[in-house]
């Protein structure tokens, strides 16, 4: 899993990120075991089930959500199963800071170590009946205020989340700084973490019709990984991204599932299996996976893969997972810092001759409209 680079100054590796992952390498969930792990909108849907599958793994997971019917029904139910008294749930509204500040220092109060290993900014709404720039009406005087709501709880309220995270995870007792480079037998020996994961979709990917909000908010959670994922290391706090395909849940509205009718959703557990995988393995930094549909795949000659059926090719393997913006600190983000530098370069030959000249023309034609 870890980074060599012949670059000596490979951003990359400034940045802490970890390898590529390899999706058919099999990952130890019972990594979690004894870490405390902080949801928002654990209640129902990917934190419900990222909750059930964490605290089977003998995780303490503590989760917020405004249904406090459900968040407290899944505790109990969570809490039975487990034999374990250190899950909780607590009321949170994400769009709501005070509520967000609340949740987390009642969380880091109530984990058995005083401290929280994990944070998954979970916690999101789809709103169909949010329109933007199409109003109904083209007669009406005034324009419609737009409703907000999907980008106060899905921008607004991971940036809260976000800000708390990173307030909190380097205070977490008995933790160490991320490291890519960290042996195996290292994770076992040394469980405290520092681990952000963002839930994105792959509305932070592409537009998805009538759903700009939506869309804008997503694109938001991504610019977030994309900026953290360089600046979070100088707190020792590793970010990670998963970004579903749509998922049947109830996030999916009765327009998205006719609008794909007929086609293959992604499922469930493979979303919460790649949220584990970033989870469990503290070595892994800087990652976005992308969870689609289940799909039979093969790589040709050319390093291309191509669909395939099992019945006809032996070489045939499925997968769900892929990584998104794998290379993107050696090429993009290098090749901005490069543009950049170069006109800061190119600001600093101007010198002061040709600033004095630009003062000169100013002061021109001031005196000119005297």
């Amino acid at each position: 899993m870890s980074r060599m680079s012949s670059n000596r100054f490979s951003v990359a590796d400034q940045a802490r990120q970890s390898h590529p992952i390899d999706p058919s390498e099999p990952f130890n969930l019972s990594w979690v075991t004894g870490k405390t792990i902080v949801i928002t909108g654990g209640a129902s849907g990917f934190g419900a089930s990222f909750f059930k599958k964490w605290a089977t793994a003998g995780a303490n997971v503590i989760i917020g959500d405004v249904d406090d019917a459900k968040g407290e029904s899944i505790v109990r139910t969570v809490r039975t199963a487990t034999d374990n008294r250190n899950h909780h749930y607590l009321h949170c509204d994400v769009t709501d800071w005070q509520s967000q500040v609340n949740f987390f220092k009642q969380a880091s109060k109530l984990s058995p170590h005083g401290g929280i290993d994990a944070v998954v900014a979970n916690a999101g709404v789809v709103d169909v009946k949010a329109k933007f720039n199409e109003p109904e009406n083209l007669d009406m005087d005034d324009p419609p205020k737009p409703d907000m709501r999907v980008i106060e709880v899905n921008l607004v309220g991971v940036l809260y989340t976000t800000h708390l995270a990173l307030f909190y995870l380097p205070r977490n007792p008995g933790s160490e700084p991320a490291d890519p480079n960290k042996s195996t037998s290292n994770i076992e020996e040394s469980p405290r973490d520092r681990h952000l994961l963002l839930i994105g979709s792959m509305a932070s990917l592409l537009p998805i019709p009538q759903q700009t909000l939506y869309g804008a908010a997503k694109h938001g959670v991504l610019g977030l990984f994309r900026s953290l994922r360089i600046t979070a290391f100088t707190k020792g706090v590793r970010v990670n991204m998963v970004c579903p395909y749509f998922v049947d849940t109830g996030i999916l509205t009765p327009a998205g599932r006719m609008l794909l009718a007929g086609t293959s959703l992604a499922q469930v557990e493979d979303v919460v299996e790649a949220g584990s995988r970033l989870m469990a393995d503290s070595r892994i930094s800087g990652r976005n996976l992308v969870v689609g549909p289940r799909l039979s795949i093969v790589k040709t000659e050319q390093g291309e893969w191509q669909y395939c059926r099992k019945e006809e090719n032996q070489n045939c393997m499925e997968v769900s997972l892929w990584e998104v913006q794998t290379d993107d600190l050696e090429t993009s983000d290098v090749f901005m810092r490069r543009v950049i530098g170069l006109m800061n370069a190119a600001q600093e030959m101007r010198g002061w001759i040709l600033w004095t000249k630009d003062i000169a023309k100013v002061l021109f034609t001031w005196s000119k409209s005297r």
